[in-house]
């Protein structure tokens, strides 16, 4: 791997992405890790340190994901598991995503939406379709939504992605309704970030794809997106809109996955030095098949043993950070990734336009307008019913962005322990909801039994009153209930 050649210097605090995503230094801690993989006295004195549940910088990270030493990475995941079990317990947040349109002008070359796919299905729901989506959603039992969009300033200028989170919010069918609306759209200004938390987002969520300039370029040919600059300082506006709550990623398989995992933590350390608070959430996608898209044509592919470790060292070094996993992946690597390190999974997705609700549009098939292959397709009653059977808690909860924990304030909490009082009896209520709004007999069975369990983990005696209390609400037709 060849160093670019560049005028840059790294600095966390700057907010110009060649220097805070620096490849120089991305570099030299690819070979500071590779030169140390087997020195036990390092990878030992990390460790010690990562039991504090304070975080690891970049460099002391990937010397973990570089050890290969058997034994101490059996102590990594091992502390992963317990850092996960002793700041989110055994709870698990469930979403789904609602696709808006795939009309797109970027020609990304990782994704079936790109402007020279012409054969794919084009389609942008109506407000009226948006409403039938979230009905569907609601139905299911969805509480929490993620927002996703091509972008085309035509079809899906930011006026009709407000329309449209409105809209959600605006439907309230039977016990039904969407507390949170997170939205996944392409990298845009400040004034339009500001426009987004005015509408009531809950977390603003993009990815990087790769943070490989070069690689990344390459990927992304043309179209707005091209922009790796514009691109990558997009959290930085974020911030400035008033967004204090904001999601990163990499698509793991695109590029050489130690240069970009380097480079996902070095974003969180720049959010983190200059806003005083790093990302909410972390997500983990691989390259999936989809229309004209094979896997095979990227030469990155991450394997299934190398891409655990990666779960289980991001959470070792971001302690207080939301992991998200989506149907990606299939139910055997979404059971063992929630043991080392995922809190947020998505239930019952789908990835096209229209797919939840029955259309009317006789032309239009949502099936030919997928983004990726979903790998698990099971109903989010099976995906309860599976959480539950494995000891996890289930939790639809919302309040934090509806009481005003958000950014600092939410890490706050988090990094003292409070948050634990209220995230347990939240996911109680919130499943408990579910039970009894849409649940399958099987399922209500088993959730009984977790319920009485779980209220006995609740340590303050005033809040397990309140949460008894509600939910005996609950049960006689009233609904959300929060701390």
């Amino acid at each position: 791997m060849e160093r670019e050649d560049n005028m840059y210097k790294y600095n966390p605090k700057s907010s110009v992405a060649e220097e805070f995503i620096h490849d120089g230094e991305i570099l030299d801690t690819i070979a500071f890790g590779e030169k140390n993989k087997n020195n036990r006295e390092l990878i030992e004195s990390i460790l010690e340190k990562a039991k504090e549940r304070k975080g690891l910088n970049h460099r002391e990270a990937f010397l973990l994901v570089s050890c290969e030493e058997e034994d101490l990475n059996e102590k990594i995941f091992a502390l992963a598991k317990e850092i996960k079990m002793h700041i989110y317990g055994n709870r698990i947040v469930l979403f789904a995503p609602l696709y808006l349109s795939n009309y797109c002008i970027n020609s990304c070359v990782y994704c079936p939406y790109h402007v020279k796919n012409k054969h794919i299905a084009r389609k942008k729901l109506t407000m009226e379709e948006i409403r039938q989506e979230t009905i569907a959603l609601q139905d299911m039992g969805h509480k929490r939504l993620a927002l996703e969009s091509g972008e085309h300033p035509i079809e899906t200028p930011i006026e009709y992605i407000l329309e449209a989170i409105e809209t959600i919010y605006s439907v309230h069918h039977k016990n039904g309704e969407i507390r949170r609306v997170n939205v996944n759209i392409a990298a845009t200004t400040v004034e339009e970030y500001r426009m987004l938390k005015e509408a009531g987002i809950g977390t603003y969520i993009l990815f990087q794809e790769t943070y490989n300039k070069k690689s990344y370029e390459a990927l992304h040919p043309a179209g707005p997106k091209s922009n790796y600059a514009y691109h990558t300082e997009a959290m930085d506006r974020a911030m400035e809109g008033g967004i204090d709550d904001v999601g990163i990623g990499v698509l793991f398989g695109l590029n050489n996955y130690k240069y970009d995992f380097v480079g996902l933590l070095l974003h969180g350390e720049h959010l983190e030095a200059k806003y005083g608070v790093g990302p909410h959430t972390i997500s983990v996608p691989r390259v999936r098949p989809a229309d004209d898209i094979d896997p095979e044509d990227f030469t990155n592919a991450l394997q299934d043993d190398v891409f655990e470790k990666l779960i289980a060292v991001i959470r070792i070094a971001a302690p207080y950070v939301g992991m998200i996993m989506s149907t990606r992946e299939s139910q055997e690597m979404r059971e063992r990734a929630l043991e080392i390190g995922i809190s947020q999974v998505s239930g019952a997705s789908k990835t096209s336009v229209g797919g939840y609700a029955d259309s009317e549009d006789l032309e239009f098939d949502p099936k030919k307008s997928e983004q990726f292959d979903v790998n698990d397709t099971r109903t989010l009653d099976e995906v309860i019913r599976w959480l539950l059977s494995l000891g996890h808690l289930p939790s639809f909860c919302t309040a934090c962005y509806r009481n005003g924990r958000t950014g600092d304030r939410f890490m706050a909490m988090a990094k003292s322990g409070e948050i634990s009082n209220l995230c347990q009896p939240n996911a109680i209520m919130t499943l408990q909801e579910f039970f009894n709004d849409y649940a399958s007999e099987e399922t209500k069975i088993i959730g009984k039994k977790v319920t009485e369990e779980e209220l006995e983990f609740i340590q303050r005696e005033d809040i397990k009153d309140y949460t008894i209390k509600s939910l005996k609400k609950i049960d006689e037709g009233l609904r959300d209930f929060n701390l």
